[in-house]
């Protein structure tokens, strides 16, 4: 049986060389300070009566320049601040080597070219001040560079280590497992986490990988033999079938009707799915099964007659308010209508569900009541400014939309989305009331 080996990735969770030696690179010495070279640039050079620019080094002194555009001054202060730079560029270069977030190596090749450069270096400063501390973060960077060495040793031999650990509990798996779905499971998981782990080299990555598979080959066999074998089946079949008993009587006095009702479900499907038990127990087993099963739609189907008698009193109800709406004539006084209409409107939602196919009727009628007064202010609109009634009849309709979706949600019944669109309609019919006012207004 093949195998692909997992390709590795970058692993973002290890850790940076420079992150593994901050904090722990040491040297036998202080670094040596350097001079600020611009406090006082006479100190470190001097510029002749030929403008030629010197700076003081190893006891005598050296040319760096010519400076013709001011005073000696002036001049000793311009090659001062470009020494000066040079420090800065040095003292980055420690910072962030003793901060963990400088590469050791770019940090070498800088140094030692700031170093090196010195002798020819057009600055006036404390020159061997400075090599000392270029020489000393050369040595620091050399001595991260090596720790960052022996730590990417370590790391691979962990890497190592774990590796022939999961190997080793492949094998114990393929050779004495008998739990098949959990063992199955751990090897996969095995193959998960064998991604995740970095710095092995590639041939005794390859080594550990071909015993690995070795293992989970011999797994795979022993688990189809058993499979194989019918009375192991049977007994399987039997202890899962024992289990879904225990927990359809466990679920015999729940009242959480929907999930319950569903799970049911699911529990006869495993049934079916876990395949004949030993002939003697099996149907025992389903009659205690069915039992349990029985019980619990007997509880609901009594809950549910229960519930129909309330929804049948919460549909007399809404007649009776029904009744009352449609005794409203909003062509007398539109105002005192919908006053009325708002608070029988209240009164219907406090009463609650009523049965599914008397939804459709006793919506359409509340309905007809408000597109009555809907209508009455329609009339009133018309005689306004066309402008803020145009406004007002958009916010109508948007109330008109969301009243539909709320009814056609009740119909269906969905009551969670019913009462969002009602509360969507409420909102665009405080909008329209005031479009409405400000029309009355005028």
């Amino acid at each position: 049986m093949a195998h692909d080996k997992p390709t590795e990735q970058q692993d973002a969770h290890a850790p940076a060389p420079n992150e593994v030696l901050h904090g722990r690179m040491s040297l036998a010495h202080a670094a040596p300070p350097v001079p600020n070279a611009e406090a006082d640039p006479s100190r470190w050079g001097r510029i002749d009566d030929e403008g030629t620019v010197f700076v003081f080094v190893g006891g005598g002194e050296r040319p760096v320049g010519v400076w013709q555009a001011g005073s000696s001054e002036e001049g000793l202060e311009h090659y001062a601040r470009r020494f000066d730079d040079l420090r800065t560029e040095a003292e980055l270069l420690e910072t962030r080597l003793n901060s963990g977030a400088g590469d050791p190596k770019q940090a070498l090749s800088s140094a030692t070219q700031l170093r090196d450069g010195l002798d020819e270096a057009a600055v006036v400063g404390d020159i061997e001040a400075l090599r000392a501390r270029l020489s000393h973060i050369i040595a620091h960077a050399e001595q991260a560079i090596e720790q960052a060495k022996r730590q990417r040793e370590a790391t691979r031999a962990a890497a190592v280590e774990r590796k022939t650990a999961l190997v080793e509990e492949a094998e114990e798996i393929a050779e004495n497992s008998t739990q098949w779905k959990a063992a199955g499971d751990r090897l996969r998981s095995i193959v998960e986490e064998w991604k995740t782990i970095k710095g092995v080299d590639r041939k005794t990555d390859d080594a550990l990988w071909k015993r690995f598979g070795k293992a989970r080959d011999a797994f795979s066999r022993r688990r189809g033999a058993h499979f194989a074998e019918l009375d192991k089946q049977r007994a399987a079949a039997k202890e899962r079938k024992q289990e879904l008993v225990d927990e359809a009587e466990s679920l015999t006095q729940s009242q959480d009707w929907g999930p319950t009702a569903a799970r049911y479900k699911q529990l006869m499907a495993e049934w079916k799915a876990a395949g004949k038990a030993p002939k003697d127990s099996d149907e025992a087993l389903w009659q205690r099964f069915k039992a349990a099963q029985d019980a619990f739609f007997a509880r609901r189907s009594a809950a549910f007659s229960e519930r129909d008698a309330e929804y049948a009193e919460n549909a007399r109800r809404k007649e009776e308010l029904l009744a009352e709406a449609e005794q409203l004539d909003p062509s007398r006084n539109l105002d005192s209508a919908k006053a009325q209409l708002r608070k029988l409107q209240e009164r219907w939602d406090e009463i609650g569900k009523v049965p599914r196919e008397r939804m459709r009727e006793l919506d359409g009628r509340l309905k007809a009541v408000q597109d009555k007064v809907r209508q009455a202010e329609d009339s009133k609109w018309r005689a306004s400014d066309p402008e803020a009634q145009a406004r007002a009849a958009q916010f109508r309709e948007r109330v008109q939309q969301f009243e539909d979706q709320a009814a056609k949600a009740r119909a269906d019944g969905d009551e969670r989305r019913a009462r969002e669109a009602e509360q969507q309609a409420e909102q665009w019919r405080e909008w329209m009331n005031a479009a409405e006012r400000a029309v009355a207004d005028r």
